[in-house]
């Protein structure tokens, strides 16, 4: 709906669409505020506010909530009625996040953690850190509104399964969201890290750009789309997962083998642990990602001549996504990512090579400006869009006013 306040009323205005206003506006609107907004008379903002009141979705703000004796003027979103549970699970360390309905993150913890150790021993330890973080703002389990969780694997988004995951062994068709029925009566949210991180970081610091591309290149290589705004999944989740396209590089006969058993898979190129394996064929004591990062930042010759041909290799890959897919705004998280520019140079040199210059005039090619939060951050946002969807706020209204 407009913001711009049409001249005529709208009856047709919705209570989820009057409370899409207010998340627009963190600082609250009046009544008058939102009758200019909507063209609706007095009397429906009336019944519409006095709803949402009901429902315990809006509440006075500060200034009106401390005085006493005048009629409330000033509303903004009751941020407090409930909390959000997210975590953000990658290949080898996860991070777990109570949020606020606004979306902000009120504490969390990280915790080192393979996810090929499998779903049983993963989840067991997200379940620990929320029940610690819980905890630690004096919330009980009722509170929670939400769950939301993403994995570095494809994801059913409607069955909220993983499917076929190149390294998240086990986890094939588990029932994520049954392992947290027990002890939580709330929707649970399950997607692939990348689309999270990507709605994160659109959501909260290109708000004006509807069509971005996130880049992770951290132990493996993943992307999530932006499209309008929404993430694009494709038809059935599998969209953006570029780290297992067939690449062809000039150099090599003998492609490498791929986690995912394929052979030559642009991750098994540009991937973290493809740099890892390298660094060892030359010589090199790396044990993990972090372990090559620090090698190239600190200027170690093969360290950065493998990173360069990985950037070049992984530019190619991206020039080919701009073409397709023609984002105003790349950005790229993960470890590799902190590489200082020695990555985004190669990308850039082989993107604008390759790309159309009508895909590359505008394009931004930039460090995520979120990233390592990007995955919980996105997740509160999905949870929070589908708590706050049109039905069920219509549904809380009708139910707390009849």
């Amino acid at each position: 709906m407009t913001t711009t306040g049409p001249t005529t009323p709208r009856m047709g205005v919705s209570s989820g669409e009057i409370l899409s206003l207010f998340r627009d506006v963190p600082d609250g609107l009046t009544k008058s505020d939102v009758a200019r907004l909507t063209g609706l008379s007095r009397t429906t903002v009336n019944q519409r506010l006095d709803g949402l009141l009901a429902a315990g979705l809006l509440v006075p703000g500060p200034e009106e909530a401390r005085t006493r004796g005048r009629p409330a003027g000033q509303f903004v979103v009751n941020r407090a009625r409930g909390v959000l549970l997210v975590a953000d699970i990658g290949a080898t360390a996860l991070r777990a996040a109570v949020c606020d309905l606004g979306g902000h993150v009120r504490n969390e913890r990280e915790a080192r953690a393979d996810v090929t150790a499998g779903p049983q021993s993963i989840l067991t330890i997200v379940e620990k850190l929320f029940a610690e973080i819980l905890h630690d703002i004096r919330r009980p389990p009722e509170a929670v509104l939400g769950i939301g969780l993403d994995v570095p694997g494809p994801v059913d988004f409607a069955s909220g399964r993983v499917i076929s995951p190149p390294i998240m062994t086990g986890w094939d068709r588990f029932d994520i969201r049954g392992w947290f029925a027990g002890q939580y009566s709330c929707p649970v949210l399950v997607d692939k890290d990348v689309n999270a991180m990507a709605y994160g970081e659109q959501r909260l610091r290109y708000p004006d750009v509807p069509h971005l591309l996130m880049v992770k290149v951290g132990t493996g290589v993943g992307t999530g789309l932006i499209a309008g705004g929404q993430v694009h999944r494709g038809a059935d989740g599998a969209a953006g997962d570029v780290g297992h396209i067939h690449v062809t590089v000039p150099d090599v006969d003998d492609p490498p083998v791929c986690r995912c058993g394929n052979t030559g898979c642009l991750e098994a190129y540009a991937g973290g642990w493809a740099l890892v394996r390298d660094l060892r064929e030359q010589g090199r004591e790396v044990a993990t990602v972090d372990d090559a990062v620090r090698l190239i930042r600190a200027g170690d010759p093969v360290a950065v001549r493998l990173a360069r041909r990985a950037a070049r290799i992984l530019g190619g890959a991206i020039a080919d996504m701009v073409n397709l897919f023609n984002p105003r705004v790349i950005a790229v998280c993960g470890q590799l990512a902190h590489t200082d520019e020695l990555l985004f140079a190669g990308i850039r040199e082989i993107v604008y090579r390759r790309s159309l210059p009508l895909a590359t005039r505008n394009l931004q090619i930039v460090r995520s400006e979120l990233d390592p939060h990007a995955g919980v951050l996105g997740l509160a946002q999905l949870l929070v869009d589908g708590l706050y969807s049109p039905e069920r706020v219509q549904e809380l209204v009708d139910r707390a006013t009849t």
